[in-house]
């Protein structure tokens, strides 16, 4: 069956609170999705984010970040009394800002709780606690990371020694937060499963250094004795960047991973599949070889490629996990053995109409176990992206395309995607609503402002392009 969707950030959604959330916008998007004929919503990772408000660099690759929590929910459950409207009207998140206003509602919902059988079933999850030490503790010490804890803190993981009794408030605190968000996330996805959509999640396939994961499996990781990394994780030189990309997240330790089953993989996919009905894996070619960084180097310049033991660990997973369905992200400069690893498992990749589309030679690229996107979240708008080609290109380009017949080059682009072999199409909300690139997601290679900030600020002018997707959507036998 041939699908389409909408690759929307949670955070992007419309909000009485400044950022998207798990309220009425979630259940709106999905009733509109629907009416477009959509079958798919993918978003970025739900995890906290962590440094530069980067979902790919989270806390916790388990947690959701309680940015998500949906005050409406609560209210109607009776955990708070009622919320003024905060930045209703913003098209940026103000992430620091948002926190702090939506930081005494949820301390008002915790106060009111009642821990149920379903919070006592919840919380036997260990990552659940582990997560709330692990954040109550970061709280303590200014929001430090972990390495640089006191010794006693730093190793109650290993040893539990410490006495966490001054913290239980805010571990507790920080487990109903969880509790609420598993909640109203289960909700939301089983309202778009009625519907006929399906989410498909997004994780990393590096963890932070600064995080549960990699202060609860110390020798799941190259690290020294004192936690600090050996090697670091990146990109060399590529398209991107001159000096490649140096994400500093720490390189897992594949003997060890190896000699232990590969449990850390396990528990972490099989939590995600729990969440979501699709898993996309970012930078899926580090299965096979992945660039390693000296921790001590500045840039990705100087690194070596090593093997990974992609086959050994897809094998077990396929194995364990029933439910094993994946999205690999296979783009950029990659070696034959990426695409035949993907290929061995029948795993679909991704096509990038921004990096394929060329007006002068036509697309003969008719492999169907793809995702096809005309950008991603790591790619300029398609508007900016059309701007920024010379008048040659343009020209060559509505002869190409002229058989789509729409006055906007864009919209032909959009229906030269949903054409595409490729069994399901995915296109940025942005794309669809032909902003330029101040609603670019991210840029890879920057930190910080104002990547990941762009938001919408209501459904209307994407509603007034349903027909027009439906259109679409039909003439690639999309619906």
């Amino acid at each position: 069956m041939r699908k389409a969707g909408i690759l929307l950030a949670v955070s992007s959604l419309p909000s009485k609170t400044g950022v998207g959330d798990f309220g009425p916008a979630c259940y709106q998007f999905i009733d509109d999705l629907k009416a477009c004929g959509m079958q798919c919503w993918q978003f970025l990772p739900l995890n906290p984010l962590g440094y530069g408000n980067s979902p790919y660099q989270p806390y916790s690759s388990f947690a959701i970040d309680d940015l998500y929590l949906s005050l409406d929910s609560l209210k109607a459950e009776g955990l708070i009394a009622g919320f003024k409207e905060y930045n209703a009207q913003a098209d940026r998140v103000d992430y620091a800002a948002v926190r702090a206003f939506k930081e005494p509602y949820i301390y008002e919902a915790y106060q009111n709780f009642e821990p149920d059988d379903g919070y006592r079933e919840f919380i036997k999850n260990a990552w659940v606690h582990n997560y709330a030490v692990f954040k109550a503790l970061k709280k303590h010490n200014d929001d430090k990371l972990w390495i640089d804890w006191p010794s006693k803190q730093k190793n109650w993981i290993k040893n539990h020694e410490f006495d966490l009794e001054p913290f239980k408030e805010d571990i507790r605190l920080e487990m109903f937060a969880q509790y609420k968000l598993y909640q109203q996330w289960m909700s939301v996805k089983a309202y778009a499963n009625k519907q006929g959509i399906q989410c498909i999640g997004d994780i990393p396939i590096y963890v932070g250094l600064d995080s549960e994961d990699v202060w609860s499996h110390q020798d799941s990781f190259l690290l020294d004795d004192d936690g600090h990394p050996l090697f670091i994780a990146g990109v060399p030189p590529d398209y991107f960047s001159k000096t490649g990309q140096r994400w500093g997240n720490p390189i897992y330790d594949w003997d060890y991973l190896k000699a232990h089953d590969f449990k850390f993989w396990e528990k972490r996919i099989a939590y995600n599949l729990s969440l979501f009905d699709i898993v996309r894996i970012d930078h899926f070619r580090a299965f096979d070889t992945y660039w390693k960084i000296p921790a001590d180097c500045p840039t990705a310049v100087v690194g070596e490629w090593i093997e990974a033991p992609g086959y050994e660990l897809f094998d077990h997973l396929l194995k364990t996990l029933p439910n094993f369905h994946i999205i690999a992200e296979d783009l950029g400069d990659l070696r034959k053995e990426v695409l035949i690893l993907r290929d061995h498992y029948h795993f679909p990749g991704m096509k990038v109409i921004e990096f394929t589309f060329d007006p002068w030679h036509e697309d003969h690229n008719a492999q169907t176990n793809m995702i096809v996107y005309p950008g991603t979240h790591d790619n300029q708008t398609l508007c900016s992206w059309y701007e920024d080609q010379n008048w040659r290109f343009k020209l060559r380009c509505r002869w190409s395309l002229r058989k789509y017949r729409h006055a906007s080059m864009l919209d032909r682009l959009l229906e030269y995607t949903f054409c595409d072999a490729a069994d399901t199409a995915i296109i940025a909300m942005q794309d669809i609503l032909k902003l330029d690139d101040a609603a670019r997601m991210n840029t890879p290679g920057t930190i910080g402002s104002p990547n990941w900030e762009w938001k919408m600020i209501d459904f209307s002018a994407f509603e007034q392009r349903i027909p027009e997707l439906r259109d679409m959507l039909e003439k690639g036998n999309r619906l």
